[in-house]
């Protein structure tokens, strides 16, 4: 293994204080960073003398997050000292008992087993699927994709595609503008379509530093927030304009967005007759989304989807459009993407020559970003196709909505052993009793994961991870802009021991104790993995590291980060003679417009009257930690939400036992009022429940919402197999009591 060579040290600022220090008794504190979430929040931990995690606080000397903690990051502690955690190497024995094992013995066992499958059936039928807790364990983000592509398989799936894909095939179509949107803290509007950043601590261009406060100061100097969502919900409530129409239909409520605006003529036009030749070819393709038509069909007002269009297309010179999961987990996930980047194009709300790019890179390398488009990539079209449905792969990957039937499927290519890392597959893909049929249909399922997830009681092994405070990290720098609209980045080291007799090790020694098993050598970040011994978590990060403007030792020295901005960047002049220009109606596109298009006359209501919509709650994050006391002594169980009126409707009561009911599954729930729903939607919290052959009480567990969605392909979006997760028509009817 090659050691990165040191960069020079620029001038950084920073708030140096002391990392670690001694408080009064056999407790100290230190400092670091949650990383459980996009908002990365500044923290001081207290710890007792033997390293154990006590107490979690928000570091109000933080100079990005400012304090902000929320209260599953507070709560931290006990996910580290649970009764309940994987400390050791487990196998499941053919009764189903886990019994726990030596690591070298499992890690022996688990590749025997995988070079037997390569023998017989070749790399294709070893799989990947990796979840959150991967992405924020930066030393081994890349680890799974890179012991795949080490043994030659091309099986590497991830939560990506069943969250915001939508998002890389809209860029993939339309093309790139390498210096990016007009920045969050300086535009004059902000539209977000279907997220809720103030809870999510996570919505693409949004300061999620301390979301409230930053938002309140951006309203302070005069900027305008649009929001559209079904639901009033903590973020729509700061609004100057709240479009509240049904879920799933952000296509058509983007389309008619971009009808009014092109029909008014409120484009920018220079920046338009430069880089965007089929204007004339959008405007026709949207003429049929009149905004009686787009009114009638999302159940809003005509005039006030003209005067979201008037705000952001009219009114305000800069500022930007973006979007979270409420229109990539819906109905033409990838058409609405589409258009969000079409209003940001058609008004010229993209970084020009002469301006400054504020967050040119921190961990990554930095390049020159010109003032020109590089033409639609379309990844998924070259390459490796899927066996299921023909499906290429973005960014390395393949569609998630189609591993249960790659599992599934016989014949050759069909996946028999799968590698799960930090993610539960079998709570986060739809069409639950699917899924778990095809994990447990697998010959090897090995899971790196703390707890006893509803995938890890499916697993054949279980390896624990460390948990955050236990091991060095850096933030996750592969979405690097996203988290600080300045080029802020910052180390934390390993500040927690693990429970005493714990046999738990950083992520990555897995795939490389793998990796030299099967005889092969795993590529991080461009260098490759070799010799005798496994690297440290510190070499790995510093090899990612490797081309930032920092040298590694000197991001160690800054224990609360540093913002690397001493050198200014600025959007260089585009090549005048280039041909490229965004592709705003490529034929796939202007079909799923058709489409769209003919189906604006509002349906009959029929025996699904009500729409799901996707929702997040603050002190739950997906699946994770919903088994830890303190979180479900507020999170028991996950209710129906609905408005007050349609209860009345229905004759259901608060507290009521009800049965959601969609054209896939039926699931029993307690319904619960909430009036910041708009009529006709209701909305079920998704990453609750356990697996369908358990009987596990709903009151203690509350259900998987996923068992009312399908995989099937007519419930699939084309392109990345996204799964229809919100939108879904669905009925509502008062049960009787169990």
């Amino acid at each position: 293994m090659s050691s990165p060579k040191p960069s020079p040290k620029p001038n950084t600022q920073s708030t140096d204080r002391a990392a670690d220090r001694s408080v009064p008794g056999s407790e100290r504190e230190a400092l670091s960073f949650c990383r459980l979430c996009m908002g990365h929040c500044g923290v001081v931990a207290t710890l007792d003398e033997a390293g154990g995690l006590l107490r979690i606080r928000g570091d109000h000397d933080d100079p990005q997050t400012l304090g902000y903690a929320c209260f599953k990051g507070l709560n931290a502690p006990e996910a580290h000292r649970s009764p309940d955690r994987v400390l050791t190497p487990r196998k499941r024995m053919p009764d189903g008992r886990f019994v726990e094992l030596p690591l070298e013995v499992a890690l022996d066992e688990i590749a025997a087993k995988l070079a037997a499958i390569l023998a017989e059936d070749g790399p294709e039928a070893i799989g990947g699927y990796k979840g959150g807790g991967a992405f924020f364990t930066s030393s081994s983000l890349k680890m799974l994709n890179a012991f795949l592509e080490a043994i030659g398989s091309p099986k590497a799936f991830s939560s990506v595609t069943i969250d915001q894909s939508a998002k890389a095939v809209a860029v993939g179509r339309i093309g790139i503008w390498p210096p990016g949107r007009t920045p969050f803290h300086r535009g004059d509007v902000f539209l977000i379509v279907g997220g809720n950043p103030l809870v999510s601590v996570s919505t693409n261009g949004f300061d999620t530093r301390n979301p409230l406060k930053r938002l309140k100061e951006a309203k302070a100097r005069g900027m305008k927030l649009i929001v559209i969502d079904p639901r009033r919900s903590e973020t729509a409530k700061h609004a100057d304009l709240h479009l509240q129409p049904l879920p799933g239909e952000d296509a058509a409520i983007l389309a008619g967005l971009l009808h009014v605006i092109l029909e008014r003529g409120w484009i920018d036009r220079d920046f338009c007759d430069r880089h965007a030749d089929d204007v004339e070819a959008l405007r026709r393709a949207v003429a049929g989304f009149t905004p009686k038509a787009v009114a009638a069909r999302a159940g809003v007002a005509e005039a006030e989807l003209v005067a979201v269009a008037e705000l952001f297309a009219r009114e305000s010179r800069t500022g930007a459009a973006t979007s979270a999961t409420g229109p990539d987990m819906s109905p033409h996930g990838n058409l609405a993407e589409h258009l969000v980047e079409c209003l940001n194009v058609v008004c010229g709300r993209l970084l020009r020559a002469g301006d400054r790019i504020d967050h040119p890179g921190a961990i990554g390398a930095r390049y020159p970003r010109k003032a020109e488009v590089m033409p639609a990539p379309r990844w998924w079209e070259k390459g490796y196709k899927s066996r299921v449905g023909a499906f290429g792969r973005m960014d390395g990957e393949l569609p998630t909505g189609i591993l249960a039937d790659e599992i599934l499927m016989p014949g050759k290519g069909r996946v028999r052993a799968l590698l799960v890392h930090g993610g539960n597959p079998a709570s986060a893909i739809p069409d639950t009793k699917k899924v778990v049929r095809a994990l447990e249909s697998l010959e090897l399922l090995v899971a790196i994961e703390p707890f006893m997830s509803m995938t890890a009681e499916l697993a054949h092994y279980i390896l624990p991870p460390t948990l955050q405070y236990e091991r060095a990290d850096l933030p996750l720098f592969i979405y690097e802009n996203l988290l600080s609209p300045v080029p802020f980045t910052r180390y934390t080291p390993a500040i927690a021991s693990p429970p005493p007799g714990a046999k738990v090790c950083d992520d990555h020694l897995y795939f490389w104790e793998l990796a030299k098993r099967l005889g092969v050598r795993l590529n991080h970040f461009g260098v490759e993995l070799g010799g005798d011994r496994p690297p440290t978590t510190d070499e790995l990060l510093a090899i990612a590291a490797r081309h930032a403007p920092i040298a590694f030792d000197a991001l160690q020295a800054a224990p609360r980060g540093v913002v690397l901005d001493d050198e200014p960047v600025f959007v260089e002049p585009g090549d005048p003679d280039s041909p490229h220009r965004f592709s705003l109606v490529p034929p796939d596109v202007a079909a799923e417009l058709a489409s769209v298009a003919a189906g604006l006359a509002p349906g009959a209501a029929g025996d699904f009257p009500y729409r799901l919509a996707v929702r997040r709650l603050r002190d739950g994050l997906n699946s994770a930690g919903l088994s830890l006391p303190s979180i479900r002594k507020r999170l028991p169980f996950n209710p129906v939400y609905m408005n007050p009126e349609d209860m009345a409707a229905e004759g259901i009561g608060e507290g009521h036992r009800v049965a959601v009911a969609s054209a896939h599954g039926r699931v029993e729930v307690r319904a619960e009022a909430d009036p910041s729903l708009r009529r006709g939607v209701v909305s079920l919290v998704h990453g609750f429940g356990q697996l369908p052959s358990r009987s596990a009480a709903y009151e203690e567990w509350g259900v998987a919402v996923n068992l009312l969605l399908s995989l099937e392909p007519g419930s699939r979006e084309t392109i990345n197999a996204m799964p229809r997760m919100s939108g879904i028509a669905v009925a509502v009817r008062r049960c009787e009591e169990r």
